[in-house]
């Protein structure tokens, strides 16, 4: 009886239907390798400006913590408007709305609501990516990624020792010398493997970019599923492939995190 109802749920001879299909899913592939790398590159560069904005000291208003004789206030909304960061704010705000809404809500209002004002060039990439829902699907996930690179970020960089910056003050270095140079170089290190893991998870988020045209892996299972009216076989294709790109990509990263691991041992 069980071997009835697997015949039944799983065919071989399904897989020799979709194996002239076999373009669509390498097409896929590529797409996903490269909109994970992109969007780790974006969430970088937009989680490290993030995280400097929630670390910063710009306060505009600070002056309104003295009243005219010269004195602190103990309270009041003059105060607690002397410590406003606007930076800060934004930043967190940014971190908070993003990390609290689905991935799909973002993409749609990123596609249709920014990119649908904006008429990007129709050309194609590799001569089968298009470039005009590629380039908003990138977009929409380096942000979402960004914001939860932010938290990785500034915990990395809080976590380095506050004496070296005042050793690096000492020493005449400017604030941007010394993150450049001390903290971020160390923090860098600490979060690797944390950023490694982020794009594990963006190969899998990024097979929900198929709802707005973005050609990957799933895109080639819905395109098989219309041409074949079959489903499940090319669901399990594209497991297969998600699988061989996440597992040893997830095995890699925990070796180099042993080997830095032993060399920060003493």
């Amino acid at each position: 009886m069980k071997g009835v109802y697997m015949d039944s749920f799983i065919k071989l001879s399904n897989f020799g239907k979709i194996a002239p299909y076999a373009q669509l899913f390498r097409q896929g592939l590529l797409v996903t390798v490269l909109l994970s790398l992109f969007t780790v590159a974006i969430g970088f560069v937009l989680a490290l400006i993030l995280a400097l904005m929630r670390m910063s000291n710009i306060r505009p208003f600070r002056a309104l913590a003295v009243d005219r004789n010269g004195h602190l206030r103990e309270g009041g909304p003059l105060v607690w408007l002397s410590k406003f960061n606007p930076l800060s704010f934004i930043a967190t705000a940014y971190v908070e709305i993003l990390r609290s809404t689905p991935v799909l809500v973002q993409i749609f209002i990123i596609y249709y609501g920014v990119f649908g004002m904006i008429d990007l060039p129709s050309f194609q990439l590799f001569g089968f990516i298009k470039f005009n829902r590629f380039f908003p699907g990138v977009v929409a996930l380096g942000m979402n990624s960004g914001a939860y690179l932010c938290e990785i970020m500034r915990a990395g960089i809080q976590s380095i020792d506050q004496g070296q910056t005042e050793a690096a003050r000492s020493l005449g270095l400017s604030q941007t010398m010394n993150l450049r140079y001390i903290i971020l170089p160390q923090a860098l290190k600490n979060i690797l493997p944390a950023i490694a893991n982020e794009f594990v998870v963006i190969i899998k988020e990024s097979a929900i970019t198929y709802t707005i045209g973005v050609q990957d892996i799933m895109s080639a299972v819905n395109a098989v599923k219309g041409a074949t009216f079959i489903i499940i076989e090319p669901l399990l294709v594209a497991t297969a492939i998600y699988f061989c790109l996440c597992f040893p990509t997830s095995k890699l990263i925990a070796y180099f995190e042993r080997r830095m691991s032993h060399g920060d041992k003493r």
